[in-house]
C-alpha cells in the first residue's frame, strides 16, 4: 500500500463513497437479490402470453436489469464528472 495520503492534490479525492456510487451499487445488487431469492418466483401461475409465470418473470428481470446497469453506469459517470 503507498502511503501517500488520499489528497487532491496526488489525483485521489479523499471521499470515495458517495451516494452516487451508492445507488449505483444498489442499482447492481438488486438483480443478484432478486434472481437468488427463489421463492418469488418458483411457480407456474400466472401466465402471460401463454408463458407460465417462471418464464416471463425472469424474461423481465432482463428489461430490468439492462435499465438499472445503464443506471449505474449514469450514476458513475456523473460521480467521476464531479470529482475532477
Amino acid at each position: 500500500m503507498s502511503d501517500t495520503p488520499n489528497t487532491p492534490e496526488n489525483g485521489r479525492n479523499s471521499k470515495v463513497v458517495t451516494p452516487a456510487r451508492i445507488a449505483a451499487a444498489v442499482c447492481v445488487i438488486v438483480p443478484f437479490a432478486a434472481m437468488f431469492w427463489v421463492a418469488s418466483y418458483n411457480r407456474t401461475g400466472p401466465s402471460l402470453g401463454g408463458f407460465p409465470f417462471f418464464y416471463w418473470y425472469q424474461l423481465v428481470w432482463v428489461v430490468i436489469t439492462a435499465l438499472l446497469m445503464g443506471a449505474a453506469y449514469w450514476l458513475i459517470r456523473y460521480d467521476e464528472r464531479g470529482r475532477r
